[in-house]
C-alpha cells in the first residue's frame, strides 16, 4: 500500500459512510484552514451526468493553448488519486499531496467528515497555495451538497447532459436530478448549459430564474455538429469551422462544442486557432481509448482493443453510436468485456448494443466489493438473447477474445474497471 492510500484509508475511517451529502462539516474544515476557497483562481464549475470529464479536458487543453495555467479538479480517479488534482498543468506530485493530506487531517483533529470533503478541502488548501489562471472544478455527484458546491461566485457554470444519475441520492426523475445539480448556479455567474432533455432543461431553467441567470442553451442559444468531418459550431456571435475533437465517438461534438460555448460566452481569452489547437491535442483517458501495451499484446496483430468508461445508460448508448459508426465503416467482430458497479442495471447497459450482436464477457471488477459478480453480466447479456460467459479475469477473457477472428474488443462499463484495465496494461495516466 502506497503512503497515500494509506492516508486515505485513516480518512475514510473519521466518517465511515459511503454517502451522506451536505456541506457543513466542509464549511467547518475550510473555516479552520483559513477559507482557502476564497483564494482561489476564476473557477469554471462543472456538473452534470455524463460528458463532464471530456467538457474540462477541452477546456484545458484550449485554456493551456492559450498559455494559461489552469487547475483541475476531477473525479474519480483511474489508477492514482493525484490524477483528481492537476495544479497549473502538471498532477500534483505524490510527496506534496501527501503533506498537505497529513496538514489538513491533523487540522481536523479527528472530527466526523467523508474522504471525499477532506480530500476536496485539501485540494481547495493546494489550489489556493499554487499561482494559476484558472480552476476547473467538476462535481463529485449531484451539485447542490456536493463538496465542490463551497464556491460562492464562480467565474461560469457548465451543466452537461443530465440523465438518471444516483436516484438513491439525487431523486427519481430527470427534473430532481437536474434540480439537484442546477444547485451550482450562482447569482451573478454566467452559465452554459449541454443538450438536455425536456423535463431537465426545465428544471434548469426554473433554478436559473429563481437566481436570475440566463442560461446560454445548447440547440438554442448555440449548436455543434460534425460535417464533411469538421466541428462546426455557431451561435450569435457567427459560426466557426473547427477540427474534429481528437477524442472519438460521435458524442464527442457535442463536449467539444460545450467547451466552445463556454470559451465564447465566459469570454475567456482564447482564440480561434487556440481552440482548434486545444481540440486536436486534447487528452482523456478511458474515453473510447485504443488501448497499446501489455494487454493488447494477447491479441492477434489485426485485432482492436478499445477501452471506454461509459457506466450508465446514456453512456452507453453514446458507445454504441460510435461503435456503429466504426462498424459501418469496417465491420468486425464486435466483443465486449464488461465489468460493472452496483449502482446500474447491467441489462440497461448492455440494451443498446443488442443490434450488434456482441460477444459478452462478464468480470468482478477486482478489489470492488459493490462491483457485479461476473455472472450477473452473464445473465444480463443472455437476457437479450446474446452469447455471453463470466471470466474471473480479463487477461482470462482477452485470450478467448484473442480467438475471435477479425475481432473489435471493448472494455467497458466502469471507470473503475478502466483504472484496473490501465494498471495492468501499464499505460497508467500521467
Amino acid at each position: 500500500m502506497s503512503r497515500t492510500d494509506a492516508i486515505l484509508k485513516r480518512l475514510t475511517a473519521l466518517y465511515p459512510r459511503f454517502m451522506d451529502l451536505q456541506l457543513d462539516r466542509e464549511r467547518r474544515l475550510l473555516a479552520e484552514l483559513g477559507h482557502p476557497e476564497l483564494r482561489l483562481p476564476p473557477v469554471i464549475h462543472v456538473a452534470g451526468t455524463n460528458g463532464k470529464g471530456s467538457t474540462v479536458a477541452y477546456l484545458r487543453a484550449m485554456l493551456e493553448a492559450a498559455g494559461k495555467r489552469v487547475h483541475v479538479f476531477t473525479s474519480p480517479h483511474l489508477v492514482r488519486f493525484n490524477e483528481r488534482i492537476r495544479l497549473a498543468g502538471k498532477l500534483v506530485p505524490s510527496r506534496r499531496l501527501n503533506a498537505k493530506l497529513e496538514e489538513v487531517e491533523r487540522i481536523n483533529a479527528g472530527q466526523p467528515i467523508t474522504q471525499f470533503e477532506i480530500t476536496t478541502s485539501a485540494a481547495m488548501q493546494l489550489f489556493a497555495e499554487t499561482p494559476a489562471d484558472y480552476l476547473l472544478l467538476e462535481v463529485g455527484m449531484g451539485g447542490s451538497f456536493d463538496s465542490t458546491n463551497i464556491v460562492d461566485h464562480p467565474l461560469g457554470v457548465i451543466i452537461t447532459p443530465v440523465d438518471y444519475d444516483h436516484q438513491a441520492y439525487l431523486g427519481n426523475t430527470i427534473a430532481e436530478i437536474a434540480s439537484n445539480k442546477a444547485g451550482i448556479l450562482k447569482r451573478g455567474s454566467l452559465a452554459v448549459i449541454g443538450r438536455q432533455r425536456d423535463e431537465g432543461l426545465k428544471a434548469i431553467e426554473r433554478a436559473a430564474a429563481k437566481l436570475k441567470v440566463t442560461p446560454f442553451v445548447q440547440g438554442r442559444d448555440y449548436d455543434g455538429f460534425a460535417q464533411d468531418g469538421r466541428l462546426i459550431y455557431q451561435d450569435e456571435d457567427g459560426l466557426l469551422d473547427l477540427p474534429p475533437p481528437a477524442l472519438l465517438g460521435h458524442h464527442q461534438f457535442d463536449n467539444a462544442a460545450l467547451a466552445v460555448a463556454a470559451v465564447r460566452h465566459f469570454k475567456l481569452p482564447v482564440t480561434e486557432g487556440q481552440m482548434a489547437a486545444g481540440l486536436r491535442h486534447v487528452v482523456w483517458p478511458a474515453r473510447l481509448q485504443p488501448l497499446k501495451g501489455k494487454l493488447r499484446d494477447l491479441l492477434p496483430r489485426d485485432a482492436e482493443l478499445w477501452l471506454d468508461g461509459g457506466h450508465n445508460a446514456h453512456g452507453a448508448a453514446a458507445l454504441a453510436l460510435s461503435l456503429e459508426e466504426m462498424q459501418a465503416r469496417r465491420q468486425r467482430n464486435l466483443v465486449l468485456i464488461v465489468g460493472m458497479m452496483n449502482t446500474r442495471p447491467p441489462a440497461d447497459f448492455l440494451a443498446p448494443f443488442k443490434l450488434m450482436a456482441p460477444q459478452v464477457m462478464g468480470l468482478t471488477i477486482p478489489g470492488e466489493i459493490n462491483s457485479y459478480p461476473a455472472a450477473a453480466i452473464e445473465a444480463a447479456g443472455l437476457s437479450h438473447g446474446l452469447e455471453a460467459k463470466a471470466y474471473r479475469t480479463v487477461i482470462a477473457a482477452l485470450k478467448d477474445a484473442a480467438q475471435v477472428p477479425n475481432a473489435r474488443v471493448v472494455i467497458c462499463g466502469s471507470l473503475y474497471l478502466a483504472g484496473d484495465v490501465l494498471a495492468r496494461n501499464g499505460t497508467p495516466p500521467d
